[in-house]
């Protein structure tokens, strides 16, 4: 008998659920689903080892989409979730899917936090600048000036740039794609997911019932791939020597959003120590037996795990 151990290759169709999207026809995150059960197949993730958790909007509802462990989260708290889990588990493949105002409004700590820790974990966010499941107020990406439905008036806030804020923030991977094209995605959201360390990718996305100024013909009017432009483009970083400058470049790249718009990986780093790995320096055995596997308490329960133990210079 042979003793070969045959993996099974698992297909889009293997990652889907039984429940149908109710997102508004041409909606954009069709597009990001499909993506993400391309992905999920050409990486051949273990459903039951791979977390998905959302917060709240029209984003968060891809969970009930994905045959994977999905955790449907509260409102901006998606990333610290994330964060419990990859830290209690981190043979885990754990991924954020969130909108712009989940992420960047209520949940914009959590959001810079995880790039200062850089934890393994990839944040796939949708951008289409207005809070859909709530009638289409404008959300933190919408630039000053604009007017859509839901406001009386033209927009009075300043937009958030979310790949200069996750630079910013330090996030070792950053990249941005674009809804309607599910090639794009999938590659983008392949690197993010096998990416060590945190990792962002923006998707532009429109929102065909509440952002009228945005659409698909917006977009796709100023959208270039970087790497078409300029095939000299090298966001990796190899050397710590030249993380400097490949991070100006990525910055000077970022800037740019207007009449052209570009789309690809700006900055990838995987010369920075995760959170993980940080953690392991002073807790060894954070890596090898992680917090979910060590035991609490006894076959007769009880507890292993005491104050004292922890604490024991706080005893009083």
């Amino acid at each position: 008998m042979s003793s070969v151990k045959v993996t099974m290759r698992r297909t889009p169709a293997d990652y889907k659920t039984g429940s149908m999207p109710d997102w508004c026809p041409a909606c954009g995150d069709f597009g990001i689903l499909q993506a993400l059960l391309n992905a999920f197949a050409e990486l051949n993730l273990d459903p039951a080892n791979t977390v998905l958790v959302s917060g709240i909007g029209c984003s968060a509802k891809i969970p009930h989409y994905l045959k994977i462990v999905g955790v449907h989260t509260l409102h901006g708290r998606a990333i610290p979730f994330a964060m419990g889990i990859k830290l209690a588990n981190p043979t885990l493949e754990v991924i954020v899917d969130g909108g712009d105002g989940d992420l960047l409004a209520i949940g914009a700590g959590h959001f810079v936090a995880l790039g200062r820790r850089n934890l393994d974990i990839a944040v796939i966010m949708h951008d289409n600048a207005v809070y859909g499941l709530t009638k289409g107020q404008a959300g933190p990406t919408l630039p000053r000036g604009i007017k859509v439905k839901a406001i009386p008036r033209p927009n009075v806030h300043d937009a958030v740039n979310p790949v200069l804020l996750a630079l910013a923030s330090g996030y070792t991977f950053v990249a941005r794609t674009y809804s309607y094209d599910i090639k794009h995605q999938v590659e983008v959201i392949k690197q993010a997911i096998q990416h060590r360390g945190a990792a962002l990718v923006h998707i532009l996305q429109p929102c065909p019932t509440y952002n009228t100024f945005q659409t698909r013909e917006w977009y796709e009017q100023r959208i270039y791939r970087i790497e078409e432009e300029d095939p000299s483009w090298d966001p990796v970083v190899r050397d710590p020597g030249d993380a400097w400058e490949k991070y100006n470049r990525a910055v000077n790249k970022a800037l740019e959003f207007g009449d052209r718009i570009p789309i690809g990986v700006f900055y990838r780093n995987e010369t920075v120590p995760t959170f993980e790995e940080r953690m392991a320096e002073s807790i060894p055995s954070m890596l090898k037996v992680p917090p979910v596997m060590q035991p609490i308490a006894t076959k007769d329960g009880k507890p292993l795990i005491t104050i004292e133990r922890y604490l024991p210079d706080r005893i009083v």
